[in-house]
This record gives structure tokens, sequence and C-alpha cells, in this order.
């Protein structure tokens, strides 16, 4: 008996909408990677990308427990000496909401030459409306 490896041709790639309106950050961004890594596939195979696409809306609207809204900290450094950059999680939901679950779901994805190929099928918007009408995305309940 031989194992099953699926080929790049042959994987169908679904597309999915998941709705972040009162979501819990850590919940939501796991849920999200699973899918996009393939995990809730019976083809899932380590190796490949047998994951689906998903759209995120109303991203500015996820919601933190206990106190990380103000001391959770994410930071930025450009390379040269003396640039690091701290934003609490408050700031940065404020100025850009679709960075914090982008970068919640990039930590949790696996972190070889696969993660930046998985990231791109992540789509995230802060509001409502989302340019991605023709794909027919389902529905994914969190």
């Amino acid at each position: 008996m031989k194992t099953y490896v699926p080929k790049e041709n042959e994987l169908v790639k679904k597309w999915y909408l998941v709705d972040a309106k009162g979501k819990t950050l850590g919940h939501l961004a796991t849920k999200i990677a699973d899918v996009l890594r393939g995990k809730n596939k019976p083809t899932f195979t380590p190796h490949l990308d047998t994951g689906d696409f998903i759209i995120v809306i109303n991203s500015k609207e996820v919601k933190l427990t206990a106190n990380k809204l103000d001391k959770k900290t994410y930071y930025t450094h450009s390379g040269y000496q003396g640039s690091l950059k701290e934003k609490s999680a408050r700031k940065l939901l404020e100025t850009t909401p679709e960075k914090v679950l982008e970068l919640a779901v990039k930590g949790m994805l696996p972190k070889n030459r696969l993660r930046q190929h998985i990231l791109k099928k992540l789509k995230i918007y802060p509001g409502e409306t989302h340019p991605h009408e023709a794909q027919t995305p389902e529905v994914l309940s969190i």
C-alpha cells in the first residue's frame, strides 16, 4: 500500500468568507491558519500548499481579551541604529486594523518557504465590503 501524495494540479482551492466582528483575535487566527494551510482537508501534505483562500471582513472590530489592547506591543525595525519603533495594539487597530490579524496568523504558520506563499491567500479588509464577489466565497463559521 502506498501513501497518496496530491499533485499541484489536482488540488482544488475554495474561497471562504469570515466575519471577524466580535471574535477573539487568537481563536480567529488559529482557525484561519488551519484553513490556509489545508489542515482541514484529508489531502493535507506538510510540504505542499493544500489550503484555501480566506477573505476576512470587519477586521477593525476584532476583540482582544484582558488588558492586551494597552499592554501588547508590536515592534518594527528598519535595520538602522536607533530605529526601533513600537506601537500598542490599540494604536495599531486604529491605524491599520488588518495588520493585527495578519501578524497573528503569520505567527501561527510554519517558518519556512511556504509561509509567504500561504499568506498571499489571506485577504483582510477593515470594513464590510470586499472586491472578491466573483469568486463566490462560502461563509466559514468560527
